[in-house]
């Protein structure tokens, strides 16, 4: 599997909502936190974009990665793994203290990567999706409905 570039998406750069709207369908949402983080995109060797990330300072201590998303014809290579190391490699080069991500109960394949990746569960923000989305969301045929929270702490 090749490498991915990861670079700061640019002040001037159009950001490519069709992969941020697929990981968050909330465009309220999404520019907000596009306004508040740095969003990174993973291109591969032909310079074609395999998909991004948004990290957010939450705290003096805190990063969050708000936003990740492959393009579905990159999914299950690997792509997802090397963003979210990235992410994680940047946040405790930043001296972060730790790194927190979300994503939603029914996001099953995405809990299983970023315990892979070395993060912990630490809580649920209940009915998360139900509060913040006006249509519900369904993922492989479950209901997203709360906001699982882990983080990974930096010694």
């Amino acid at each position: 599997m090749e490498q991915l570039e990861i670079t700061l998406l640019g002040k001037d750069d159009q950001p490519p909502y069709d992969l941020l709207l697929e990981a968050d369908p909330n465009k309220e949402l999404v520019d907000k936190y596009l306004k508040e983080g740095k969003y990174y995109l993973g291109k591969n060797k032909d310079g074609e974009l395999v998909g991004l990330y948004v990290l957010v300072k939450v705290s003096e201590e805190a990063l969050e990665i708000i936003n990740i998303s492959v393009d579905a014809k990159y999914q299950g290579q690997g792509y997802g793994t090397m963003l979210v190391s990235d992410a994680i490699e940047k946040a405790r080069k930043s001296g972060a203290k730790k790194i927190e991500i979300g994503t939603g109960n029914s996001s099953t394949l995405q809990l299983s990567l970023y315990q892979k990746c070395g993060f912990r569960i630490v809580g649920v923000d209940t009915d998360f999706f139900i509060r913040n989305y006006p249509e519900p969301i369904f993922e492989n045929g479950i209901q997203c409905v709360d906001m699982v929270r882990l983080v990974i702490e930096y010694n």
